[in-house]
């Protein structure tokens, strides 16, 4: 593949990577499942109809993506071991009930046990917010690759550690897409203690997007002057970008603002910021000053925005 970019080259050989690792961790949590001595299609099977009801062998054939005949085999052996029973389906003539008999769901009852046990003792080492961040990881690859709906947003209040995940997100962001170096993080720290400080919980507001427990988005409300309010630290992880979050959180804090009797909204950021100059001028915003500071490590066009409400 030498036509192909070099980032696009570095990502496939990281997927590649995880793919042997996963392949090695697989191999392993399985082992308990081969001693069963049946081979681990049928333990699928097993176990897919231990999690449906009224399963035909059709069912199955195109859940598990198996050819017809070999299925038919595959559960042949089962009846034999007395594993699964079939039965005319009464509603259908020429269709097979199959459900486990009472041997076979002891047996997939002791598996699962077994898998628990080792998915436990792979985790045991971990500390409960990994072990959050490992099952959120999971799902977004489950939701990238599987073709499923990503996992709901929600905005809420924060919740203890919360407003110190917002300072390190911004701070890696910011350096990662833009270069800022270590002060742009001491800024947010700065805005955020200050907001943790002086909070008046009838004229400002702060909200956290949330996926699956994980932080993924902010912004906040900060009482400037009498009737007039700033935005500040709006932030969409790269992660959920495309799905309208910087959107849902501009329009949440214009409504707390107006809620609250503001009669204006303000608001800096920088010039080049594209993406977040595009959502603020949507929402109404009006770019009324700009002036060239050196910040943050780079000489930058400081922009002030203004909402009328």
């Amino acid at each position: 593949m030498t036509d192909v970019e070099p980032g696009l080259l570095s990502r496939i050989e990281a997927i590649r990577r995880f793919n042997r690792f996963h392949t090695r961790l697989v191999g392993a949590l399985n082992e308990d499942l081969l001693a069963s001595d049946l081979p681990l299609v049928q333990v699928r099977l097993l176990y897919d109809l231990a999690h449906s009801d009224d399963l035909s062998a059709a069912d199955l054939s195109a859940a598990l993506s198996l050819n017809p005949g070999y299925l038919s085999r595959l559960l042949a052996q089962l009846e034999t071991l007395g594993l699964i029973a079939r039965s005319p389906d009464p509603a259908h003539a020429k269709r097979l009930r199959i459900e486990l008999t009472d041997k076979g769901r002891d047996l997939v009852a002791g598996l699962e046990d077994r898998s628990r046990a080792e998915i436990a003792g792979l985790i045991g080492g971990l500390t409960e917010a990994d072990q959050h961040d490992l099952v959120a990881c999971m799902g977004r690859i489950e939701a990238l690759l599987g073709g499923t709906a990503p996992p709901e947003i929600i905005l809420r209040d924060p919740e203890p550690g919360d407003l110190g995940t917002v300072v390190a997100r911004q701070g890696e962001l910011y350096a990662r897409e833009y270069g800022f170096d270590r002060t742009f993080e001491g800024l947010v720290a700065g805005i955020v203690a200050d907001f943790i400080r002086d909070f008046d919980p009838e004229l400002e507001m702060a909200r956290i997007a949330a996926r699956e427990g994980e932080v993924v988005g902010s912004v906040f409300i900060i009482k400037a002057e009498p009737g007039i309010a700033k935005l500040r630290l709006l932030y969409v992880d790269a992660r959920v970008r495309g799905q309208g979050l910087g959107k849902r959180l501009v329009h949440e804090a214009i409504g707390f603002a107006r809620a609250k009797g503001y009669r204006e909204l303000v608001l800096w950021t920088n010039a080049g910021l594209d993406a977040a100059r595009g959502i603020y001028q949507a929402a109404g915003f009006q770019l009324v000053s700009e002036e060239p500071h050196h910040s943050f490590g780079h000489d930058l066009v400081g922009q002030y925005w203004s909402l009328k409400l």
